[in-house]
């Protein structure tokens, strides 16, 4: 029940397109897109990163750079036992960083994410964030790759790199075609077993879902995080955490269609919704914290400049650590 009420929260219809999109073809409307989010959002952040390469994301080098001391931090599978051994003191293999990295987002587009109870759908907040954070990587030469998820795995985009790559990716997500109504609820673990086996080689992998789905996908999520280096990006609407008094009014579940009467006049209905909400909200970060991800919480009032500061602020905590965080508020 926790889980369904939230997919109650069915909200209006998508914002009107801006004008300059209108009638565009091709890549037009993707290329519009990108371009507003460049001037508005991406410009303003190069003035408050530098250095972030090394910083933001890891790659995964294979050449022997050197041997030391091990600290309480470092992965003991670059343990040298041989050299431990011999010196009676734990030593690590040091690599060298590779610079090009691979990264793939894994796109969870069901009909909850539709939804936003302001100016802005959770679905419109998925796209921005992930076409600036695919901007951002691919521009520093590494590579990009997404897999869409909407009552089943839709598409796989291989991952490459360039600018052409995000703007298929924006192309994806905007003529996405119209989802049927489901007969069950979301079955996220299907896209991160999708992922596990899709994916060979060590990546970078965003998780970018509102999370509400059938139970399951914490283990899915778990054996993907043993592999590659996981962030669950997590969108989130003010609403569902609370309902307002706004007399009786009918919701219709995104996902199945099924309709329902709910005097939001009621006291005790409203306490109720509240704490099955706050509920889940404790599930659900404890699930994200004993899976071992990175967590970032992406909300619907969201400035998407502070959203991107935010994550860069994870990863170099993550560098310095080397080790996972609790999800962020």
């Amino acid at each position: 029940m926790a889980n369904w009420l939230p997919k109650l929260l069915r909200g209006r219809p998508s914002a009107p397109t801006p004008t300059a999109e209108v009638g565009a073809s091709g890549y037009g409307r993707a290329e519009a897109t990108l371009r507003r989010l460049e001037w508005t959002v991406l410009r303003r952040l190069d003035g408050l990163l530098q250095g972030q390469h090394r910083t933001l994301m890891r790659g995964h080098g294979i050449d022997l750079a050197d041997l030391r001391e091990y600290q309480h931090h470092d992965d003991v599978r670059h343990i040298d036992w041989n050299l431990t051994a011999r010196l009676d003191q734990p030593h690590v293999r040091v690599y060298t960083e590779d610079r090009e990295m691979t990264a793939w987002f894994l796109l969870d587009l069901s009909g909850s994410v539709d939804f936003g109870s302001g100016l802005q759908l959770k679905t419109h907040l998925s796209r921005d964030f992930v076409a600036m954070l695919a901007r951002m990587l691919t521009r520093q030469g590494n590579r990009v790759g997404a897999m869409l998820y909407g009552s089943a795995v839709e598409a796989v985009l291989p991952p490459r790199s360039g600018r052409m790559q995000v703007l298929q990716l924006l192309h994806r997500l905007q003529h996405r075609p119209q989802v049927a109504l489901q007969e069950q609820a979301t079955r996220l673990q299907d896209l991160l077993r999708a992922a596990a086996h899709h994916i060979s080689r060590r990546s970078s992998v965003f998780v970018v879902s509102d999370f509400i789905s059938e139970p399951g996908w914490e283990a899915a999520l778990g054996l993907l995080a043993r592999r590659h280096d996981v962030v669950a990006v997590r969108l989130f609407d003010p609403l569902e955490m609370e309902l307002p008094d706004l007399g009786l009014l009918p919701m219709r579940d995104a996902e199945t269609g099924q309709y329902l009467l709910v005097d939001t006049h009621d006291r005790k209905f409203r306490q109720r919704f509240a704490e099955l909400a706050s509920d889940r909200e404790q599930s659900l970060r404890l699930a994200l914290a004993q899976s071992g991800v990175d967590a970032l919480e992406l909300r619907t009032d969201d400035d998407l400049l502070d959203a991107l500061v935010r994550f860069c602020q994870l990863r170099r905590q993550r560098v310095r650590t080397r080790g996972p965080q609790k999800a962020l508020a």
